[in-house]
């Protein structure tokens, strides 16, 4: 059981909902080392004042904030736990916004919410009332010494709560929207919306997995057992160069479905062929006039010349009768 990381309680109105907070994620990611090449020594780093040159403990170490005219304000752990903040032992609820009202850009972490010794009634109580009401809390905590709002929700048959950043610290993100200039046409838009309803299912977080992860993890064996590693075929994927979207979207459409007839066994439908664009109206094209008669004409003419020379030859052939 992982330990908590803060205590307090949840000002619910006249409720205390006393509770521990325990950190919700963990990474999986693999952690390496900094050595040295030739002999694989680790590398290490002294923390060395640099007025006095001594090494200082990490115990020993405070927090200095610099003004921009170089002052030092140093600050310790009891001068956090001083601070004037309400927060500082209790998650304030401020507010209560529907459940889709909260942009998941702004959320940062997520934490297990315990109830603690005699919270267990008031803990199921609003937990309860936040799933009846389809609502969730907006609360304000301080956490590692720093005041943030969060987000308290109901998840099964937890309290879940998510931090959230101020509105100040979200940057403006318009300087990577494409040129009011380009658009799409009805047909691409149709053929997306099919590659869309290819790939369409409900989300199964369990289905998917850290290739890279993977990777890494037989890399490292391979190079403990000196193994040689197996060379993966090179994915080149989609050209970024796309000239045609219509076509390449019905590529990737014939090819999602594929696979998911592959993985269920079944035949792929092909794709729908898009919609053509509406041209203008166009005057019709001239008719090119047909050279039916006049090839008539000329198979006549050499035939009769094949049958005039066939005779001429049939009358010399033939000799003539003697006078009696």
């Amino acid at each position: 059981m992982p330990r908590s990381i803060w205590k307090g309680a949840i000002s619910f109105g006249l409720i205390s909902i006393p509770i521990k907070v325990y950190g919700a994620t963990e990474q999986k990611d693999i952690s390496f080392r900094q050595v040295h090449p030739a002999d694989g020594g680790r590398i290490k780093y002294k923390r060395v004042c640099e007025v006095c040159s001594q090494e200082i403990p990490f115990a020993e170490i405070a927090k200095g904030y610099e003004t921009p005219d170089g002052r030092m304000a140093i600050l310790e752990k009891q001068d956090f736990e001083d601070l004037p903040l309400r927060s500082t032992k209790a998650v304030d609820v401020v507010q209560f916004v529907d459940a889709d009202e909260v942009d998941p850009t702004y959320i940062s972490s997520t934490y297990f919410l315990e109830a603690d010794g005699p919270g267990a009634k008031p803990y199921v109580l609003l937990r309860d009332a936040l799933v009846q009401s389809g609502r969730v809390a907006i609360v304000k905590v301080a956490l590692r010494s720093r005041e943030t709002l969060a987000m308290i929700r109901a998840k099964d048959d937890l309290l879940l709560m998510h931090t959230i950043l101020w509105p100040d610290e979200l940057r403006d993100g318009q300087f990577a929207a494409p040129a009011e200039d380009v658009s799409v046409s009805d047909a691409e838009i149709t053929m997306a919306g099919s590659f869309i309803d290819a790939l369409s299912g409900p989300f199964e977080p369990e289905q998917f997995h850290d290739a890279y992860r993977e990777a890494l993890e037989t890399l490292v064996e391979a190079k403990l057992s000196g193994s040689a590693m197996v060379a993966q075929e090179e994915d080149t994927g989609a050209s970024a160069d796309v000239v045609d979207l219509v076509a390449a979207l019905r590529a990737s459409v014939e090819a999602a479905k594929k696979r998911r007839a592959e993985a269920s066994g079944e035949q792929a439908a092909p794709a729908a062929p898009a919609e053509p664009a509406e041209e203008e109206d166009e005057a019709p094209a001239r008719k090119t006039p047909t050279r039916t008669t006049a090839k008539k004409t000329t198979a006549k003419k050499t035939a009769a010349k094949k049958t005039t020379a066939a005779k001429t030859t049939t009358a010399r052939k033939t000799p003539a009768k003697k006078a009696s």
